[in-house]
This record gives structure tokens, sequence and C-alpha cells, in this order.
């Protein structure tokens, strides 16, 4: 990493600078999150939809920065944690990232396997073991450099959820009240609730510590490369690439859950069904309403974008740990040059395919586990823009004020929704 970096060539088209960012953004939409945005669909119709448009900037923000202090620094959130700041706040941090991690990980194998019992008939239980255990193999036999490669081609599994927008029939006026619904909102508790879901759902811990780690994943898969803090030259045009990226991951996303609860909200909603407690459930309500295909569209959604998340949740576990602990950490290397960081990904996919078969409501787990997300979260951005602010860990790479406004307003957001969470639990 001593070497300089020679210039880098021209990209050829404006689809190589997405990466890590795209990989995060349509991670953002596992199962669980499908869940999320559906029973707000279901119980809400089209009155949620501005939550969409509302969490877009504030989730590029935050993911800008966290991308930012990988490239800049050439580590990941947790090592940077761990050097400049006390180990008790990281222990905190990255003890409650492990616990919201593994419980999401149970939630996104279990409604995989309920997916495609749903497709195919047979054992659900079964088959959620297995996505697990492919999607650890994946991740140990497979080098970063070819592994992230099938990541990209897994978010195309979203499109299913924009597909199914034209499959059922959508009042667009009805669409565009419901966008324009803020300033009439209905303060009720089960409505400040899903919005606290929603919140949580869209900005997760979890996405910051990947998305960083990614960046420096890619830095070292580069031959020469050094971090853009001693390579300040470099600066434009990576961070230029970042902000691409990271804006077209984060629309992504929130295109697709747009897409999801449009979907319920033209369909389950509108035909008075109006609780959904799982992403199968949804699908499965869909079929007699909105036909086979749309039912077959959603399901193999949740198939797919469970292997892209499932991946991401373990790794942001692992990374984290690694970077708490010094640990060798690469997933370009192979498992015996990094055996604590491998062993933290297969770890942290067992206990959730156990945790499948435990006496556990899950519901319940899925609540908890937003709790602990939006707990974590605020720390965490708090921190992650303190650090993007200090001369001594990113050089003259600090961020600028529009960027330091767009983070600290996404942390204010997110304070207000765990307090309100609190508040009306």
């Amino acid at each position: 990493m001593d070497q300089p970096v020679p210039p880098a060539a021209k990209p050829a088209s404006w689809l190589s600078k997405l990466g890590p960012g795209l990989i995060t953004g349509a991670a953002d939409d596992d199962p669980s999150g499908i869940a999320t945005y559906s029973q707000a669909g279901a119980q809400f119709g089209f009155g949620l939809l501005w939550t969409v448009l509302f969490t877009y900037p504030l989730m590029v923000g935050i993911q800008v920065v966290s991308a930012r202090i990988g490239l800049v620094t050439g580590h990941g959130l947790a090592t940077n944690m761990r050097r400049h700041y006390p180990k008790p706040l990281l222990y905190f941090i990255v003890g409650l990232l492990l616990v919201a991690n593994i419980v999401n990980i149970a939630a996104d194998i279990a409604a995989m396997g309920d997916a495609l019992k749903l497709v195919l008939g047979g054992p659900a239980h079964w088959y959620a073991v297995g996505f697990g255990v492919l999607s650890a193999a994946l991740q140990v036999l497979i080098p970063y450099t070819r592994y992230v490669r099938i990541l990209k081609w897994l978010t195309l599994a979203l499109l299913a959820y924009v597909a199914t927008v034209f499959v059922v029939q959508v009042p667009w006026a009805g669409v565009a009240a419901g966008l324009l619904v803020f300033p009439r909102l209905p303060w009720k508790p089960e409505y400040i609730t899903t919005i606290v879901a929603v919140f949580g759902t869209t900005i997760s811990p979890y996405l910051f510590f990947w998305q960083a780690s990614q960046e420096v994943e890619d830095l070292h898969a580069r031959p020469g490369a050094r971090a853009l803090k001693y390579a300040p030259e470099l600066a434009r045009a990576s961070l230029d690439r970042i902000k691409t990226d990271t804006w077209f991951g984060m629309g992504f996303s929130n295109l697709v859950a747009f897409a999801i609860m449009l979907t319920v909200a033209v369909t389950l909603h509108q035909h008075g069904v109006t609780d959904i407690a799982s992403s199968a459930q949804a699908a499965e309500a869909l079929r007699p309403i909105a036909g086979e295909f749309a039912f077959f569209l959603f399901s193999l959604g949740i198939i797919g974008t469970g292997m892209l998340a499932i991946p991401v949740l373990a790794g942001s576990a692992a990374y984290a740990m690694a970077g708490t602990f010094e640990w060798p950490n690469s997933l370009e290397d192979k498992p015996a040059l990094a055996p604590r960081f491998y062993a933290i990904i297969v770890l942290a996919t067992l206990l959730g395919i156990a945790l499948i078969y435990a006496p556990i409501d899950p519901i319940k787990a899925l609540y908890w586990s937003a709790v602990i997300n939006g707990v974590v979260s605020i720390p965490i951005m708090a921190v992650m823009m303190l650090m993007a602010a200090r001369p001594d860990i990113m050089g003259a790479l600090i961020i600028s004020p529009r960027l330091k406004l767009l983070g600290w307003l996404c942390t204010a957001v997110m304070t207000i929704a765990v307090v309100a969470m609190f508040t009306i639990a």
C-alpha cells in the first residue's frame, strides 16, 4: 500500500461507478424490510408513501459519510472507532449490532423458506436452513472480487417488485394524494409506530458498516491503491464516484420500497386486508387478489433479496468484530488468512438459523430488532459525523457543510423516531 497510485483510467460508463452503494441500497430491502413496507401499505394504503421520499436524501447523506470514511482513511468504521473513541462505546455499539443482525438473519432466512414453500410446497424450515448454509458457503469460498459480481446481479431480483406495479391497477391520483399527506398526518400511536418501523428499516446500522468496509475492500482490490487521505489528488474522481453510486443505490432501494408499499396498498388494503405479519404472508395474500403472476414475482423477490441481504448482515457483523479486536479481515483473503473474521460470518448465520427453531414470536423478534437498530443507529451516526469532520482522521477531506447538515439531520430524525417509539410503546 506504499506505492503511488497511477492515474485511474476513465470509466467506460456510469455503470462502472456502481458498486458498494448499489449493493448496500439493495440489501436494505431485505425480507424483513419487505414485511415492514407491506404492513405500511396494508394498514394505511397510500398514507405512508411520503416516507419513501422523505428518507431518500437522509439515507443518501449518512451512507455517503460512511463510504467516505472508509475510502479516505482506508479502514472500516469499527477500526476508526477503536482508534479514536473509548472502547466501552465501541463494545456497546458492536454488541447491539451483532444482536440486531443475528435476529434479522433469522427473520430473513425464515421468510425465504416460507416464500419457497409457497411456490414449490415442502418444508419451509429446511429451505431456510439451505439458504443460510448456501449464503455462508458463498462468502467463505468465493473471493471478494468474484463474489461482489454475484451480489450485483442479485440486485436485479428487486425489479420483481417494480414489475408488480405494472401487474396491478394503480389509481395514480390517490398515489399523488398519499405523497402529499404529510401536512395532515393522522397522529395516532399505530401510525407513528409504523413510521418509526419504516425509518428503522430504511436507515439501519449494518448498512453503515457494510458500505464503509466495501470501500476498503475495493481499495485493496486495486493494485497500488492507497487511502485518499494519502492520495488527495485522486479525491475528486473517487468522491464523485461515491456520490453517484450512493445516490443511485439508495434511489433503487427507495424505488423498490415505494413499489412494495404501493402494490400492497392497491391490492390488500383496498380489499380490507390490513394486517400483514411477514413478507411471505403478503405474497400469499396477493394471490387471490392480484393473480398468480403478481404472487410469483413477489415470492421470488423475497428469495432474491434475502440472498443479497444475508451476506451483508453477516459480513457487516464480521467487519465490526474484526475492526474492534484488530483481526485480519477481507472477503478477498482465504479463510486461513482471516479465520476469526470468517468464523463470525459463519457463526452469525448459524445462530440466525438456530433462532428459527426457537420458541420466539417472530413479530416480537422483528419489533425488538427494529428497536435495537434504532437505538444503536444514533450513537453510530453521531460518531460517524464527528469522525468525518475531524482533520486528524480525514486529513484535508473532511465533509462539506452541506453533507454535514444532511448527516446531522438524519441523526436528529432517527433520534426523534426512537424517542417516539419508546414514548408510544
